[in-house]
Formats: C-alpha cells, sequence, structure tokens
C-alpha cells in the first residue's frame, strides 16, 4: 500500500510513506554538478593560469623553471607602461566623475519629471548598453574627425564618458525606484530650500548608488579597449591599448605580471561595489 492509516480515537491520520529518490533525479543534479564545474573551469582556469606563470622566471609561459618576482620588478621600471597606467588611471577617474554627474541628474530627471518624448529618451538612454563597443567606437572616431578634434585625452575622457554614464544611469534609476520622497518634502515644510535639501537630504540618500555606479564606472572605464583603440592618439596611449601592442610581437610573463595586476585591481572594484550594494539593500 501506499500509506499507513493510523487510528487516533475517532479521527484517522493518513502518512504518506517516503519514496525513495528516483534515479533519474540522481542523475540530474550529477549532470548540472558536473556542467557547472566544467563551466568554471573554462572561466577561471586559464585566468589561474595567467597569474601562475607572472610568477615565472623563463623567458617564454610555455614551461615552468621557478618562482620569480623579476616581472613585476620589470613591470615597475618600464617607463612605457607606468605612463600607460597612468593615462589609463587619469581617464578612468575623469571619466567616473563625467558619468556620475550627468548619469545621477539624468535619472533624477527622468524618475521624477514628465515630459514630452520622454520615453524616446529612455530608449536613447539604454541604447549604449546594446549596441556593440566596436559600433560605438567607429562612431565616435566619426564624429571627432568630423568636428575636426585630435585624438588624446580629451577624446578619451568623452568617449569613455558616453560609454560609462549609461551603466551609472541605470544603477541610479534603480536606487530612485524605492527612494521615500515624504523626507525631502518633511525637510521642505521645515523651511529647506531646494539646494538644502538636495545637500541634507537628497544626496546623502543617494550617496550608496552613487559609490557604487562609480566604482563600476571606473572599473569598466580603466578595463576597455575596444572604444580606446579607436579614439586614442600619440602619447595617451592607455594599459589595454598597451598590452595588446605587445601581445602582437608575443606573450612573455611581464604581460601577464600586467594583467594580474589589472585583474587585481578590478576584482578589488568590484567586490567594494558588491559590499556597498550588500549595504544598501540592507
Amino acid at each position: 500500500m501506499a500509506s499507513d492509516v493510523v487510528l487516533l480515537g475517532e479521527r484517522s491520520e493518513i502518512k504518506p510513506r517516503p519514496r525513495k529518490e528516483s534515479r533519474g533525479i540522481g542523475l540530474g543534479r550529477f549532470a548540472l554538478v558536473t556542467i557547472t564545474f566544467f563551466t568554471f573551469a573554462f572561466l577561471y582556469v586559464p585566468i589561474a593560469v595567467l597569474i601562475a606563470f607572472s610568477f615565472n622566471s623563463a623567458r617564454t609561459g610555455a614551461t615552468w623553471q621557478s618562482f620569480s618576482l623579476q616581472w613585476y620588478e620589470r613591470v615597475f621600471s618600464n617607463t612605457r607602461i607606468l605612463e600607460a597606467a597612468a593615462n589609463s588611471l587619469i581617464v578612468a577617474a575623469l571619466a567616473t566623475v563625467g558619468s556620475v554627474v550627468i548619469g545621477t541628474l539624468m535619472a533624477i530627471a527622468m524618475e521624477r519629471y514628465q515630459f514630452r518624448a520622454k520615453l524616446a529618451w529612455d530608449a536613447l538612454l539604454y541604447l549604449p548598453v546594446i549596441i556593440p563597443e566596436i559600433v560605438m567606437g567607429i562612431s565616435l572616431l566619426i564624429f571627432f574627425a568630423a568636428i575636426n578634434l585630435s585624438r588624446g585625452i580629451v577624446t578619451l575622457v568623452i568617449s569613455h564618458i558616453a560609454f560609462c554614464m549609461p551603466f551609472v544611469y541605470l544603477t541610479m534609476r534603480a536606487r530612485l525606484a524605492d527612494f521615500d520622497r515624504s523626507l525631502e518634502e518633511a525637510a521642505q515644510d521645515l523651511g529647506a530650500d531646494e539646494w538644502t535639501t538636495f545637500r541634507r537630504i537628497t544626496l546623502p540618500l543617494l550617496m550608496p548608488g552613487i559609490i557604487s555606479s562609480a566604482l563600476l564606472a571606473f572599473t569598466l572605464s580603466l578595463d576597455d579597449f575596444v572604444i580606446s583603440f579607436f579614439v586614442t592618439g600619440v602619447g595617451s596611449q592607455t594599459l589595454p591599448v598597451y598590452i595588446w601592442g605587445q601581445i602582437r610581437r608575443g606573450i612573455t610573463p611581464e604581460i601577464n605580471a600586467i594583467s594580474t595586476l589589472m585583474l587585481l585591481l578590478s576584482i578589488v572594484l568590484v567586490v567594494v561595489a558588491q559590499l556597498i550594494q550588500r549595504r544598501q539593500r540592507a
């Protein structure tokens, strides 16, 4: 029988017998675990190999010879690498400030005000996230050529702001969706003007979203290669573009060391952004 009947006075209670786990479910779980394992291995084993061989003393990365920090020493003594890294940090910092200011103000305007063609403007703000980077890079190159603007740090900063701003906009729209406007109304009822309310109430409440979106924009700008490749000029080469130029001559442990340092910085920024977002949800 599928179940046992237990009589309790005038009541009867039916207790179903526990069923054994079917073999199909067990095979499904095994397949899921196996696919997950190989997926993560496919994604992260090459990164682990890159990090490991950045400490390889051999000139070629094909064989392991011994542990060494000489490639990191060469990285920090190479003026061209340091110049490219400085350009990347300067561009990323300026692009972060510009994209956060524009993206935050745009998100506030789109969230709180009604105006004609608002839906079309919202779609245009999402467009840079959807279109391929190579299309955006080519279009920016054509635009700078049309206005006769020489490629350099300025074109890099403008391009990275255009690329990062939609991501800031999306982050801030999500933050503003749960914003309690009654706090602003209470401040205005107590005599605060619009600027004081924004500075003392709105901005502190939006600060977790601003910080997380700034870290996201900085990471995107620092790691960008495609757009930077099209709009960079002489003396404004960023670190990803420099790495690409060196790889064309062959992969060396020095490139592995640069990539490891960039990976470490990106991971730190992403972890900080995730921690801020968790505190924001809490």
